[in-house]
């Protein structure tokens, strides 16, 4: 649990204090039985009253402190362990949001989710326990067996049989259990994970009706989790009703023993009833360890997935010195291959350089490395080889707020949040006044906003249901141009426009960014030709780059793609 220090020292003073009052309530309950020993003994043995009354009065007050200590741990354990939890999910979110790409790649969104909510809320329930009954437990399992032994020594021979049963019975429940509870988490992380994917989708699935696909495909999952959760609850269910049955055959043996002693004048009445309470708080006792140990397997099965989450690594850390950057871009013999893929480089020695102001296109096969140029440059994924500058400096020795400070990029799959349009445009630069707004929407071609009901201030549902393709691309579009970073990386982004469109924002863009370097990652011919330089990739190598005149001269797989597109099209 040293996962956890940082958050038990935070609030240390009331876990102290609540594990003070579990301590204290616990002794209250002890002192009961030895007090009722003394009124059955002194009082209504010997018929003196004042003895009942005396010894009633203090039994009434100790266990009427025994519930002031209840209330105030009580209180303590819901407003700690909640707090605890919060900051648990508050940390979990800060380290996914700084996850690397390889650490995002290697854990489903659906894990994710599940180990911020089922997870933390089993943590969350464990530290409860703890201020609550997990020390009490022990507490009054051993003070009980300490007084009855104290009481009388013969009769808590059978009460240590009983306990070393139980022992067993536990050690042999935690060890089965662990295994199952670590399947039935990831047993749950498959059903969100298939839901989550659904509810992407949707639209896909309506599309193709494919919906008994997508429901067969959930209620494998449904009853994966089903199997898994009957198979971890098993354990529990065939151990429980031996540690029953071992509990009430041990009160059946002190009953007849203790009947037995007391008719040999070995013990007082006092002493067996007392002997009885103890019996049954033991009892109880073990029964709430046991509950114990099942949570803290839970618990601990949860532990190692938050574990696994705080070990990945972050996003790059160097600092380094801030640094004010211009748009000029160079690869010097650039090789990177993805950490979870298949190993084969996605980029080979790559090498070019682009001039700040200038444009340039990025175009080839599906698969030849475009995006992850654009990957690199933002420094998502650090390169196995070779040196990336931008204004001059490797930015690996730039801080990467520094580096995505001054690189600006509009995704291939625009994403748009809930919230209004200005709110998603506002992402590039939350401080821009309304006019800078207007203008990025006006060099972006999105005059449909003025359209709508409220303007800039009309709602967007999750992920911009209520818009079109075209319109939420051109609306990433001017969320990029308005950050006014010195580099715009536009990624297939105007693959949903119409040919006039697009060439409007491109127009808009020559003669408006005219001091920033533009990366136009597309599959157009059209759009490359009007870029100052043209990088040719094809299976991840640099096969061409300059003019689309030089390359129409001198590049084999350029003019392949200018003679299917551009030569195919005029002669239909």
């Amino acid at each position: 649990m040293r996962l956890y220090g940082k958050y038990f020292n935070k609030y240390k003073i009331p876990f102290i204090t609540a594990i003070l009052c579990v301590a204290l309530e616990s002794v209250c309950d002890l002192l009961g039985p030895t007090l009722m020993s003394n009124i059955i003994n002194t009082g209504i043995a010997q018929g003196s009253m004042s003895n009942v009354l005396y010894w009633g009065a203090r039994m009434l007050l100790v266990t009427a402190i025994g519930a002031c200590f209840a209330v105030i741990r009580n209180n303590l354990a819901s407003t700690v362990s909640q707090r605890m939890g919060a900051d648990l999910r508050y940390d979990l979110f800060r380290k996914i949001m700084y996850f690397s790409e390889e650490s995002a790649d290697k854990i489903e969104s659906g894990s994710l989710i599940t180990r911020m909510t089922n997870d933390t809320a089993q943590i969350t329930q464990f530290v409860n326990g703890i201020m609550r009954i997990f020390i009490k437990a022990p507490i009054l399992c051993v003070g009980g067996i300490v007084l009855a032994s104290i009481l009388n020594l013969r009769l808590s021979i059978i009460i240590y049989a009983i306990v070393a049963v139980i022992a067993v019975l536990i050690i042999i429940s935690m060890k089965l259990s662990y295994p199952r509870f670590s399947q039935l988490q990831k047993a749950m992380d498959r059903v969100n994970s298939t839901v989550q994917e659904y509810l992407i989708g949707v639209r896909l699935v309506k599309a193709f009706g494919t919906y008994d696909i997508e429901t067969e495909k959930f209620n494998d999952a449904n009853s994966n989790l089903m199997k898994k959760g009957i198979s971890s609850q098993m354990i529990i269910t065939l151990i429980s009703p031996l540690m029953t049955l071992t509990i009430g055959l041990g009160t059946v043996i002190v009953i007849y023993v203790g009947s037995r002693m007391f008719e040999l004048n070995q013990a007082n009445p006092g002493d067996i009833s007392a002997f009885t309470i103890y019996m049954s708080q033991i009892l109880i006792s073990l029964i709430m360890i046991t509950n114990i140990f099942n949570t803290f397997v839970r618990t601990k099965a949860s532990t190692a997935r938050i574990r696994e989450i705080f070990e990945c690594e972050g996003d790059f850390t160097n600092q380094g010195e801030h640094r004010e950057l211009n748009g000029d871009i160079v690869f010097e013999n650039v090789s990177f291959a993805y950490p979870n893929g298949s190993g084969e480089p996605a980029i080979k020695g790559l090498s070019f350089e682009v001039n700040s102001g200038e444009n340039l296109a990025i175009i080839g096969p599906t698969g030849s490395g475009k995006s992850t140029i654009a990957w690199l440059l933002m420094r998502f994924y650090d390169i196995n080889s070779g040196k990336i500058l931008i204004g001059g400096h490797d930015i690996r020795e730039l801080s990467v707020e520094d580096v995505r400070k001054n690189v600006a990029i509009v995704p291939q799959k625009p994403m748009l949040f809930s919230g209004t349009v200005a709110d998603n445009i506002r992402w590039g630069d939350s401080q821009a006044d309304e006019e800078a707004l207007r203008n990025a929407a006006a060099m972006a071609q999105a005059g449909f906003i003025e359209q709508m009901e409220n303007g800039f201030d009309s709602m967007l549902g999750s992920a911009g249901v209520n818009v079109s393709g075209g319109q939420k691309q051109r609306i990433s579009i001017a969320r990029g141009i308005l950050k006014n970073a010195p580099i715009l990386i536009l990624d297939d982004a105007t693959s949903a426009l119409d040919a006039v469109t697009e060439a409007k924002v491109r127009d808009n863009l020559r003669s408006g960014l005219s001091n920033r370097t533009v990366i136009t990652i597309t599959q157009r011919c059209g759009t490359a030709m009007a870029a100052d330089k043209i990088l040719v990739m094809d299976n991840g190598e640099r096969v061409g780059f300059g003019s689309h005149e030089e390359l129409m001269a001198n590049c084999e797989v350029y003019k392949d793609i200018y003679k299917t597109q551009i030569e195919s099209s005029k002669e239909i």
